[in-house]
């Protein structure tokens, strides 16, 4: 579905028809938050009732962000890449065969009339604010919903509040003020709603505006360092490899690592080198200026340098434009076919 087709669809909604729910994520039972485990997260899904007010303003943004997509003819749908830095593009990611927890926030809680929210203390007491949905109904079959990131710092629990649950009253009760864009629920009990939409998911795909906050949403991050930590064990085991222990540390605490090493595999640029190889990269390094470590005939991680130069080496980080002849560097990038 291009973007033209999915603004038509989207259009087709009107405000009456609009939900609000929460999404909420805790660890699963038994699982410790530092426990090295893919999927150790679940999420829960709530709605909240709201005001006409509140309803119409949600409803309004998300025309607005509509609105700047369809005048930006430059912005096009593109598959998801991981490591893309293009800024140009949206992209769409399939969540169909994938199996992760969040898959069923889609496809089983949000269409089964989740739970209504009569407290969000008690949320908060043992869960965490992760996103905010709204819903859409474009006909008596079909929705679509958006997503955006709620941070830590947009969600208020008034603490004199926490110690009277007792005498809050058991039904919901909002308030919107317009000059702080703040849903209020029960007293003391804050959650901001910004004016930003980080994905739409519609007919199993999602549709992505903020790619950042859209794998904080899917938990891809924790994927990807999972995957980080498969291909480092597999340049240990390489026998063009030495001592490389500095490289599973430098995953532990530098995330952005995780993405570049998923990178080079997909290139795979690791399963066809060789002892030939590793002399063109030992050149091409020492050209680039960022020069790989070797002893003894095998790349070695002393230093986050050597981690970073030989990554970036293996992944064709430096790059020639073919008309201007101007050099770049980037992560970023797809394999072209070339065509007779």
């Amino acid at each position: 579905m291009d973007k033209k087709e999915l603004l038509e669809i989207v259009r087709k909604a009107e405000s009456k028809n609009l939900k609000l729910y929460f999404v909420a994520r805790l660890l699963k039972d038994g699982v410790k938050a530092n426990t090295k485990l893919l999927d150790k997260y679940i999420f829960n899904v709530y709605q909240i009732d709201i005001t006409e007010e509140i309803r119409d303003y949600l409803y309004d943004l998300s025309i607005k962000q509509f609105d700047n997509i369809e005048k930006r003819d430059d912005l096009k749908f593109i598959d998801y890449d991981v490591i893309s830095d293009d800024e140009q593009h949206l992209f769409t990611y399939q969540v169909i065969n994938k199996v992760t927890s969040f898959s069923d926030v889609v496809y089983n809680q949000l269409v089964n009339s989740p739970r209504k929210i009569t407290n969000l203390n008690e949320i908060l007491s043992s869960e965490t604010l992760w996103a905010y949905c709204v819903g859409y109904q474009i006909d008596s079959e079909n929705m679509f919903y958006t997503f955006r990131k709620i941070s830590p710092g947009k969600v208020g629990v008034d603490i004199e509040e926490d110690k009277q649950k007792k005498s809050l009253m058991s039904s919901i009760r909002t308030y919107f003020d317009t000059n702080t864009n703040t849903l209020s629920l029960l007293k003391g009990e804050t959650v901001y709603l910004d004016k930003n939409i980080d994905c739409i998911f519609y007919g199993e795909v999602f549709y992505i505006l903020r790619k950042h906050y859209f794998e904080q949403i899917l938990g891809l991050q924790e994927e990807f360092k999972k995957k980080a930590e498969g291909i480092a064990i597999d340049i240990k085991n390489h026998s063009c490899f030495g001592e490389t222990d500095l490289l599973s540390e430098k995953i532990e605490s530098s995330p952005s690592i995780h993405k570049r090493l998923m990178k080079l595999e997909k290139l795979g640029s690791l399963k066809v080198l060789d002892e030939k190889g590793l002399k063109k990269l030992e050149r091409l390094g020492k050209t680039k200026k960022a020069p790989i470590n070797i002893k003894n005939g095998k790349i070695v991680f002393e230093t986050d340098d050597d981690i970073e130069n030989t990554i970036k080496l293996l992944c064709d980080y430096y790059k020639t434009g073919d008309y201007s002849g101007k050099s770049y560097g980037t992560y970023a990038g797809k394999i072209q076919i070339e065509t007779e």
